[in-house]
């Protein structure tokens, strides 16, 4: 059984709603999503904090401005290569900027 990203989830259940009630249901906005997984910080002039899932095969990454953004089906080779790199920075640019679906992250309220 093959899983579906978590944008991929949320346009079937958006459909499945629409099908069942009759009427047109407004789409949740998941291009902002609040994140409780754990970010590492890492030495860059670019990127603050890293994080990864396995299960989720998501990657995040805190940026210094203070963005966070979580790709999807990022393979853990890349988190490792990413965190191995010697510029963090160039290794984001070469290998994940561009390449996965990206959703936004919130911060988390206190």
């Amino acid at each position: 059984m093959r899983r579906c990203s978590p944008s991929a989830l949320a346009a079937i259940l958006f459909l499945a709603a629409t099908i069942v009630s009759g009427a047109p249901v407004k789409p949740v906005d998941n291009r902002a999503i609040v994140s409780r997984m754990k970010r590492v910080p890492v030495e860059s002039r670019a990127l603050a904090a890293i994080g990864y899932s396995k299960r989720l095969r998501a990657l995040e990454i805190e940026f210094r401005n203070g963005a966070i953004y979580r790709y999807l089906d990022v393979p853990r080779s890349i988190h490792k290569g990413l965190m191995n790199a010697p510029s963090k920075a160039r290794f984001y640019h070469q290998h994940i900027r561009g390449r996965y679906q990206s959703l936004h992250v919130r911060r988390r309220e206190r």
